[in-house]
């Protein structure tokens, strides 16, 4: 004789979820990939942003100092540039000779994003990032 608290049915094998893992796996983890590189991406550009803005400013204030010169102001802001690897970008100053008459330095750094990101460019593709800054000559 049987209990009748007993039952026959068996309970339902490990196996049997190995499909709708597999299928809830192929659903999520593209997003999750998604989200990862996107916010990799996000992330990179916020810090091209900042290494630009300081690279202006702190170019601009190599050549507000009297004796300043291009070649300085070139190279302060390509150092600034160099720290976290941007080493596309355009780098314009004026005027371009800087005499003791010259009243304004103006730096303008244009940095193309696509060509300086981690990960291959999907959202910011062509794109391109410019700051510039101007500052009067100090000892005039």
């Amino acid at each position: 004789m049987q209990s009748p608290t007993r039952s026959h049915h068996r309970l339902s094998k490990p196996n049997s979820r190995q499909g709708a893992v597999a299928v809830e796996f192929a659903i999520v983890v593209p997003l999750l990939f998604l989200f990862f590189f996107a916010g990799f991406e996000f992330m990179r550009v916020a810090m091209v942003r900042h290494t630009v803005d300081n690279a202006v400013y702190e170019g601009a204030r190599v050549g507000i100092i009297p004796g300043g010169t291009n070649a300085e102001i070139r190279a302060e802001a390509t150092r600034i540039l160099g720290t976290i690897g941007i080493d596309e970008f355009t780098l314009d100053v004026e005027p371009a000779n800087i005499t003791d008459a010259t009243e304004d330095i103006t730096v303008r750094v244009t940095v193309p994003l696509d060509r300086n990101t981690y990960v291959p460019a999907q959202y910011f593709l062509g794109e391109e990032m410019q700051r510039e800054l101007t500052m009067r000559r100090e000892g005039r």
